[in-house]
């Protein structure tokens, strides 16, 4: 089996995976992944997270040309963002995820820390997250907001939308979106109940031990 071979097989099995598991439903969400020869391979447009066909991933050469399987996702702008904005981009995942949308939804997050600091994970696996404002799903605006933030964020919240995570590779881009959707689900279950959140000086251990990208 190719490189590339394998790395159809790998996107259309996390992305069922996170379908199985609730984390997007219906025909939802949408994953690309860097190729070996600088291309992308891009779920298409209006398909299944638990249905993905890897023959019929949309393909793109190094230089952004479609040159293979079935229309792209039309999130493509938010992709292209993170690609052309942080080199060290390998993935990017945008789920619907249930209780990171609901967390968005009310007056609680912050927009330039859209995660409370409940446990170490999210910090270490995100960084900060930026919660964006409404957009049109498809609308190219989505895009122009991640390049606006100029590569340093590897992770945005869509406002009553859902989350999108760029990372290294795309194992790292799932395990990193699905802790935002367990930490979103920690602040909704503790809302309210006065949780002990973790001190500045715990974070910054964190960010310092494991190297985290922390932007003020």
């Amino acid at each position: 089996m190719t490189e590339e071979a394998r790395l159809r097989e790998q996107i259309c099995t996390l992305a069922k995976s996170m379908f199985d598991r609730g984390l997007t439903h219906g025909s939802t969400g949408n994953i690309s992944a860097r190729t070996f020869d600088g291309g992308l391979l891009v779920s298409p447009t209006g398909t299944s997270f638990g249905r993905l066909d890897p023959a019929r991933l949309s393909r793109f050469d190094a230089a952004g040309r479609q040159v293979g399987g079935d229309a792209p996702t039309k999130e493509m702008p938010l992709h292209s963002a993170f690609y052309d904005t942080r080199n060290q981009t390998g993935a990017v995942v945008h789920l619907h995820s249930c209780y990171a949308v609901v967390w968005s939804m009310l007056d609680d997050p912050d927009e330039d820390d859209f995660l409370p600091p409940l446990t170490p994970y999210a910090a270490m696996q995100l960084g900060r997250v930026k919660l964006l404002p409404f957009f049109r799903p498809g609308d190219p605006a989505m895009g122009k907001a991640v390049r606006g933030l100029a590569g340093k964020r590897s992770a945005v919240m869509l406002a009553n939308h859902g989350p999108v995570v760029a990372g290294k590779d795309v194992e790292a881009a799932c395990n990193a979106i699905e802790e935002l959707e367990a930490t979103a689900r920690l602040a909704l279950l503790t809302r309210g109940l006065g949780p002990r959140l973790l001190t500045e000086a715990q974070i910054r251990d964190v960010v310092t031990s494991f190297n985290v990208e922390w932007e003020a």
